[in-house]
């Protein structure tokens, strides 16, 4: 039987040193995320909540504390490490894109699948493609796309290696309201049709209660985790 359960945070702590003193960005955060759920993390600029994000996905290692992510605790694992469980079980969506200039709007997609090696489905980014509507942009570069097509290209990304679990920051953060509300049903519509597992950063409250659980953070702890 497998253990429903995608994500499992444990006392989580982040500390920078800086030349005051310790910073603690973080305070001993716990939370479990079953697969499927959708959670939204909100809170005042500052509270941790990007942190808590990129801890949660790998991308940083906390100070204290425990992330299990998809059965794999990443505590003790090195960057290779971590970049391995992402690639195999994450998707993320950022609030700058993140798209390498250099590559067209399928190459930057693709670019998950080439990291994973084994041979890319370029049939599978192009539909992809075409699910966010950008099927006659394939062949062009981030700079001739606006910042909404740029945002459907990294959501195409994200989705390219069947993710278990999909991380967005702030994913409407630089976009226009219209713009925003469609890609806000792209991601949506996209996680019921694949099973995914959402966590969303945002300050958007009415975004928030789309998901089925909003945790919010004050001076990086938890102040509440409340089912919507």
């Amino acid at each position: 039987m497998t253990d429903p359960t995608i994500l499992k945070v444990e006392r989580l702590t982040r500390t920078y040193r800086t030349a005051a003193g310790p910073l603690v960005v973080l305070r001993e955060v716990s939370f479990e995320l079953a697969a499927g759920a959708s959670l939204a993390i909100v809170g005042p600029s500052g509270s941790g909540k990007t942190t808590l994000l990129g801890l949660c996905a790998g991308l940083d290692r906390a100070s204290g504390g425990e992330v299990i992510l998809a059965g794999e605790s990443l505590g003790g694992m090195d960057e290779d490490a971590r970049a391995r469980v992402r690639n195999a079980h994450v998707g993320f969506v950022f609030q700058n894109f993140q798209l390498i200039p250099t590559l067209t709007a399928l190459e930057n997609v693709l670019v998950p699948l080439e990291l994973r090696g084994g041979g890319a489905d370029e049939g599978q980014a192009r539909a992809l493609l075409g699910r966010v509507g950008l099927a006659e942009r394939c062949d062009h570069y981030p700079v001739q796309l606006s910042g909404g097509e740029q945002q459907r290209v990294a959501l195409a990304r994200a989705f390219v290696n069947r993710p278990k679990i999909l991380f967005c920051d702030e994913p409407t953060g630089n976009l226009d309201d219209d713009t925003a509300a469609s890609m806000v049903e792209l991601i949506f519509g996209l996680n019921r049709e694949n099973g995914t597992t959402l966590v969303l950063v945002t300050h958007n409250l009415e975004l928030a209660r789309r998901c089925q659980r909003i945790l919010k953070l004050r001076h990086g702890a938890v102040a509440s985790d409340e089912g919507v």
